[in-house]
This record gives structure tokens, C-alpha cells and sequence, in this order.
């Protein structure tokens, strides 16, 4: 894929279609201003402090928006939380609509029609699959992205995190953690 990517972008700027400085500056801006470290840390300051969380929870556009964080694919979020009892997964089964202000671009597996019927019909497969194993008897449900409704997961907090700084506790949340194929890094 990258070799046909690297082709692709060669022959685009050869012709005089692309810019490469200018492709060079919005990849910098998906991979640095625009991605999951966002996500990461609207994931940690939930995880400390309970009435954003709340918040977070009741509304999550607002939220996200108030740490800087909106924009396209990102107008109207909603939060899941995940709990002992329950496990959250996103999925977009029409196209790949994806929170792009929070996660940042989202990966090749996410748009494939693999990821996108099997979550679906065996999520604990797809979570077997990214190599997760959740406790007997946590539930899944799996949520259905759209043009109107992007969501994320806010994975459940690790165990001895408790007196972390929200920028420590945003290392240990991943994308993967944010779309439920994943669980949060252990400290």
C-alpha cells in the first residue's frame, strides 16, 4: 500500500496536480494537530475529572468542542463509555465515517468490508482478532457510525492510575481504545 501511495503521490506531482510541500504540511497536520493524541486526551481528562465526564457523556460535541477539538466529521459525537458489564465497538458498515478531529485519519482495517461485516455479525471475533479478551460475561454493542453520528469510546481506566496527571494518563489511551478494538495500555 505504501509503495502504491508513494507511486501515486510521484506521479500526481510530476504532472503538476500536487504540491508535495503542501501534501507534506496537511500529512503533518492529520499526524500532529489532527488525530488520536486528541482523542487521547478528551479520553484522560474523563477519566479525571467526573463532571466533565459527565458532560462528555450527556454531550459530547460540546465537550470535545470546549477543549479545542471540532470541525468536520466531528460535528455531532456522542461519548460511550465502557464498564465492567458493557464494551463498546464502532463500526461504519455503509462507508468509513469516522471522528477525524479526535482519532485523526482512520486506519486502512477500519474502511476494509472485512472489519465492516464482521464487527457486526462476530464482534468478540473482531476483538479476538486485535487481540483483546474481554472478561465472561461483559457484553459488546457494537455502534454504527454515520454521516450524522460519529461516536467514542472511552475505554475503561486502568487499574493504578489513580493521582495521574490527565497528560500521563493520555499515553495509555490508544486508538484502537477509542473505537473498541482495543482496551487502554496498562501502567
Amino acid at each position: 500500500m505504501d509503495l502504491r501511495v508513494r507511486a501515486l503521490e510521484t506521479v500526481l506531482a510530476q504532472k503538476g496536480y500536487i504540491d508535495p510541500a503542501a501534501l507534506d504540511v496537511l500529512i503533518d497536520n492529520y499526524q500532529t494537530r489532527i488525530g488520536p493524541r486528541n482523542g487521547a486526551q478528551v479520553v484522560a481528562k474523563a477519566w479525571a475529572d467526573a463532571d466533565f465526564r459527565a458532560w462528555l457523556l450527556r454531550d459530547a460535541t460540546a465537550a470535545i468542542a470546549s477543549l479545542g477539538y471540532g470541525g468536520r466529521q466531528g460535528e455531532h459525537m456522542v461519548a460511550l463509555e465502557c464498564t465492567p458489564a458493557q464494551h463498546h465497538m464502532v463500526v461504519c458498515t455503509l462507508c468509513s465515517c469516522y471522528p477525524w478531529p479526535v482519532l485523526g485519519l482512520p486506519p486502512t482495517w477500519y474502511k476494509s468490508a472485512p472489519y465492516r461485516s464482521r464487527a457486526v455479525q462476530d464482534p468478540h471475533g473482531v476483538l479476538a482478532d486485535f487481540g483483546v479478551t474481554l472478561p465472561e460475561g461483559t457484553a459488546v454493542r457494537v455502534w454504527d457510525s454515520t454521516a450524522e453520528v460519529r461516536y467514542l469510546v472511552i475505554p475503561q481506566r486502568p487499574a493504578g492510575t489513580d493521582g495521574w496527571s490527565e497528560e500521563r494518563l493520555a499515553t495509555l489511551v490508544t486508538r484502537d481504545s477509542m473505537i473498541g478494538t482495543g482496551l487502554a495500555r496498562q501502567p
